[in-house]
């Protein structure tokens, strides 16, 4: 006798907005490569900087999308993972130019920066006020600054260890400035969202799978740098390396206590100094 077995497999088919930067595509590997899988979802996935990320969440175009901290208190319906944040411990973006200026000077100068949505953005009026500035692509700051284009340039990503390959130099650090200002808290830079249309039962089952992900990348740290190398703009995997390293850590995996407290203290900051408006933050529960 033969017996037919029906198995109805239903997946959730989410597309994920990533970044084209090291340590995004190393949180990425293990999921993307195939060597984790889920029962529960199939993964579509788009790449766009960071800027675009947070203006397509503002328009609610993406299930999930990698956006900065900053971003979290204009975009509604989305709920942030504890799984897949960019904390820097006492590192973050930090201002280059030329040569040196004082803070003084700075205040006055024309500054390029990656976006008014990223948290580069926030960390750097909570340091030195409100200034003037131009928006540009993030890859493209460092040589505005030595064409002369602008006086100075807020960096992110690699380019915060490339910039001497330029003959510029570094005149303030946000990652230093947060550090001292909070005792110690680790910088909040990006994180990941989740549509709430979803349900909470759902957001919690992919959160574990990024974080699944997150942890095979961490596991073989050199197979992940080499899938990230597609995103490298040229760099050697030794930088690409550095720079995954300086962002990727234990908090990432799951951002605890410690992380929560400081995408908190960031909008407290924010909130007191009139720069981001007061809004519900929402945060997968521990």
């Amino acid at each position: 006798m033969l017996f037919i077995i029906e198995i109805k497999i239903n997946f959730v088919e989410i597309t994920i907005g990533h970044t084209p930067d090291a340590d995004d595509a190393f949180m990425f590997y293990g999921m993307l490569s195939g060597r984790v899988t889920s029962p529960d979802f199939k993964i579509n996935h788009v790449v766009e900087d960071i800027e675009t990320l947070n203006k397509r969440a503002l328009n609610h175009e993406l299930d999930v999308s990698a956006v900065s901290a900053h971003a979290c208190a204009y975009i509604r319906d989305y709920t942030i993972l504890r799984s897949g944040g960019s904390f820097g411990k006492g590192c973050g973006p930090i201002v280059i130019a030329r040569q040196n200026l004082s803070p003084d000077r700075l205040k006055t100068s024309k500054i390029a920066v990656p976006g008014k949505l990223t948290s580069a953005f926030l960390l750097l009026q909570l340091m030195i006020g409100k200034f003037d500035y131009v928006e540009m692509k993030f890859s493209d700051i460092p040589d505005a600054v030595v064409r002369g284009d602008v006086d100075a340039g807020l960096v992110i990503h690699e380019t915060q260890i490339t910039y001497e390959q330029k003959n510029l130099v570094k005149i303030l650090d946000t990652g230093t400035w947060w550090r001292d200002s909070t005792g110690g808290l680790p910088v909040p830079l990006g994180v990941n969202v989740m549509s709430n249309h979803f349900g909470i039962e759902t957001i919690k089952k992919f959160d574990e799978f990024f974080r699944e992900s997150i942890v095979y990348g961490m596991a073989r740290v050199s197979e992940g740098v080499e899938y990230a190398m597609q995103y490298s703009r040229g760099q050697s995997k030794d930088l690409i390396e550095r720079f995954v390293r300086m962002y990727v850590n234990d908090i990432t995996m799951e951002m605890g206590v410690l992380g929560e407290h400081s995408i908190k203290t960031l909008f407290s900051f924010g909130i007191e100094k009139g720069l981001v408006p007061d809004f519900d933050l929402k945060i997968v529960n521990g």
